[in-house]
């Protein structure tokens, strides 16, 4: 039996019901040019044509600009797999990709500690 906050795709005693593979249609590969970093955000575009239900809650988690990465860890599933569905949206143009912009130096102190307080104020 599946646990309440958990819907109809994850059982408490078995995991995933539907599998990772499946929830792509056995595509591996994005179609879209996404990595871990790169944002999506909602569009306000409604998609044509049928999405599984993993499309709608990742369309749900892009109303804000928010990572593949994040995405991936809300969902539950494999990076390539969120990347794949995320892709489905880009295409059809449910949302828009930005890759990440970084300094001039990506190790500087102050994007670091940003970071770090970002990440603290999730926990």
């Amino acid at each position: 039996m599946a646990a309440p906050q958990d819907g109809p795709w994850l059982d408490g005693a078995a995991g995933r019901l539907v599998r990772p593979y499946t929830v792509s249609n056995g595509r591996t590969r994005p179609s879209a040019s996404l990595d871990l970093l790169t944002l999506v955000m909602a569009t306000g575009t409604t998609p044509l044509g049928y999405l599984g239900p993993e499309h709608g809650e990742a369309l749900g988690l892009c109303a804000r600009p928010t990572s593949v990465a994040e995405i991936a860890g809300h969902l539950k599933l494999p990076a390539v797999v969120t990347k794949v569905l995320l892709s489905d949206l880009v295409d059809c143009g449910a949302v828009t990709a930005k890759p990440p912009t970084f300094h001039e130096n990506p190790t500087d102190r102050s994007l670091l500690e940003a970071v770090l307080d970002g990440l603290r104020r999730q926990l």
